[in-house]
């Protein structure tokens, strides 16, 4: 009788099992959860120890931050003849790290406040001083045209906002001037800047009291107006608030700031899952450039994370890929273990 060679399955199947988990790992579409990532005016202990000495104009910043750093400051009363302690409003709290790590770190608070706040306690005339905008220090100004002050403005002037609100919504409503940092061109996780942006976004339409200062009308629920949108903490999570409610007019600006009524909002699918999808043209426009730009245009498209069909993974499919992998382990194995009992 001819001898039947055994091949051995133990080396088979442990390939086979590495191949899966690598495929796994690599290619996981597992969905990204949506953490509020609002900074707490709090500052945490440990933030303290950081050396906020190296950052210019930070020795007469630390007379401001010395209450509007702190979750209490301390006063002397001369009235009383003693020292008392105040909680600080949340609103009021700045933290210093927050700042300076900011696009306005190089600036003191003076140059923007009145020096009658080196005054204490504060004159209540004060809250009526002048609030400066972008447009006050950048418009025309040729170090920054390339951040395209002017574009954004003219598009912010279109919007629902400014059509509604006029002078009660300003660039400082959406963006603190004490921590707004830019985040689309730098960040490279493009995760990050989802979140950061999306909290913008958040911080007045999820937030009762914010958005009461800006309206009295009711506050619509999130959740039930876009009820509609299939596989809504995916989307949320991985997509900005503005891709679908502003229009792109043009390649100029990152962020477009001509945010639409709700009627206007996109509601094709198509518009992202797409070979031409509208966030090639906005959220993954920065990576996209650089990736094109070190990688060419097939593979810059395959390795990022932007929604064209056909060219990359899918949800769907990675599960059905997976249990097809597990099919042929378990085919594999069976067979093996037959083979083993019947030699």
């Amino acid at each position: 009788m001819r001898e039947i060679y055994i091949r051995p399955s133990w080396l088979v199947i442990m390939l086979i099992l590495f191949t899966v988990i690598v495929f796994a790992f690599d290619y996981s579409a597992e969905p990204l959860k949506y953490e509020d990532t609002g900074q707490n005016n709090q500052i945490a202990p440990e933030e303290q120890a950081i050396d906020l000495t190296q950052f210019p104009n930070s020795e007469e910043n630390q007379k401001c931050f010395k209450c509007h750093g702190q979750s209490k400051y301390s006063y002397e009363n001369t009235e009383q003849g003693r020292m008392v302690n105040e909680q600080m409003y949340s609103e009021l709290i700045i933290s210093p790290n927050d700042f300076y790590l900011s696009n306005h770190r190089s600036f003191k608070c003076l140059d923007c406040h009145s020096e009658e706040y080196e005054n204490f306690p504060h004159a209540g005339i004060l809250r009526m001083e002048y609030q400066y905008t972008c447009m006050d220090c950048h418009e025309g100004d040729e170090i920054y045209e390339k951040y395209h002050f002017e574009d954004i403005n003219s598009e912010y002037k279109k919007s629902v906002h400014a059509e509604k609100l006029s002078e009660e919504f300003t660039c400082w409503t959406c963006h603190n001037p004490h921590t707004y940092k830019i985040n689309a061109r730098t960040n490279e996780n493009i995760r990050e800047t989802i979140i950061y942006d999306n909290t913008i976004c958040l911080d007045c339409h999820s937030n009762y009291r914010r958005f009461q200062v800006l309206t009295d009308r009711e506050r619509p629920n999130l959740i039930t107006s876009h009820g509609w949108l299939p596989n809504q903490e995916l989307h949320i999570a991985s997509v900005r608030c503005i891709e679908c409610h502003t229009e792109k007019t043009s390649d100029s600006a990152l962020v477009e700031h001509n945010v639409l009524p709700k009627e206007k909002a996109v509601r094709n699918c198509k518009e992202c899952h797409s070979t031409n999808p509208r966030l090639l043209a906005s959220l993954y426009q920065y990576e996209a450039q650089e990736l094109r730009s070190h990688e060419g245009f097939f593979q810059g498209i395959t390795t990022s994370d932007s929604m064209v069909i056909g060219a990359n993974r899918n949800y769907l499919l990675n599960i059905i890929s997976l249990l097809l992998f597990a099919g042929v382990i378990a085919g594999i194995a069976f067979h093996s273990v037959l083979r083993i009992i019947k030699k």
